[in-house]
């Protein structure tokens, strides 16, 4: 009976220590500051985005605070799209300030159906929502999550023709080379795969393009190539024959640029003079 007696008192005295520690620390405590601080972008392609938005916690207290709920949500173009959050428990410094970042990597196709008309918007809307919640001597704190923004949406190549060059005229016909600008638009590198397609003078086919992959392509940066064709008048007719002859004519390319994992539709039209 004394062994339950002393145990009772002893925890009574526990217990009430553990209420007045509490009490202590919940007099002395300071509401911490949460706020959102930037959106940070990377690994930018063609095809996806890294879009991680930052937050940070200023807490003023000699103890740090840790993690205890996290409720969030990531909206890209209105559509919801999977992103990561911090850890539960995880803990923030005391006495100091600690961003917080919520990761995700957006996959362009899965928020909109056609991607290369989503390429050719200038920004894109995102929207993060939710709560995090912290274990503080007051019991869990709630801060609200939302912000909304803008981003640049990345752009596809350019690809522009540039006046044709006769290396070999003949009677029967003429070698030709034709000259293509790559031109990247980003403020990113773009890693470029093969050009392939068909190119048309007048309403004639000329011939089929297929080059080998040009490689990385610098931010703002432009790449020439050209591509050799043997021209048959026989075959590609009268308006091949008058642009040989140095008449403005009407050249289009109609083909696909690989850029990175997306291959992406290329037209390309203009009026060109044939040049020695």
């Amino acid at each position: 009976m004394k062994r339950v007696t002393g145990w009772v008192l002893c925890s009574v005295v526990f217990f009430s220590g553990c209420a007045l520690l509490r009490d202590l620390l919940a007099t002395t405590f300071q509401q911490p500051r949460f706020a959102f601080k930037r959106v940070e972008l990377a690994n930018l392609s063609l095809s996806s985005v890294t879009l991680n938005t930052v937050w940070s916690l200023e807490n003023p207290n000699n103890i740090g605070l840790r993690i205890a709920k996290v409720d969030y949500a990531l909206f890209i173009e209105g559509k919801q799209v999977v992103a990561g959050a911090p850890a539960l428990g995880l803990e923030m410094s005391p006495n100091g300030t600690t961003e917080i970042v919520f990761p995700a990597n957006v996959r362009f196709r899965d928020v909109v159906p056609v991607l290369e008309t989503f390429l050719t918007k200038e920004t894109a809307r995102y929207r993060a929502e939710g709560s995090l919640g912290f274990d503080t001597p007051l019991g869990v704190v709630s801060f609200p999550l939302a912000k909304e923004g803008d981003f640049e949406v990345p752009k596809a190549p350019q690809i522009a023709l540039r006046n044709p060059r006769m290396t070999q005229v003949n009677l029967g016909g003429a070698t030709v080379e034709f000259p293509f600008t790559v031109t990247n638009r980003n403020g990113f590198p773009l890693s470029l795969g093969r050009l392939t397609g068909r190119l048309y003078v007048g309403s004639s086919s000329v011939g089929e393009v297929s080059t080998p992959e040009l490689g990385q392509l610098a931010a703002k940066g432009t790449r020439t190539l050209s591509v050799p064709l043997t021209l048959n008048f026989l075959s590609t007719g009268v308006a091949v024959a008058n642009a040989v002859a140095g008449q403005p004519s009407q050249v289009r390319f109609d083909g696909r640029l690989e850029a990175g994992s997306e291959p992406f539709p290329i037209n390309a039209e203009q009026v060109l003079k044939f040049i020695r």
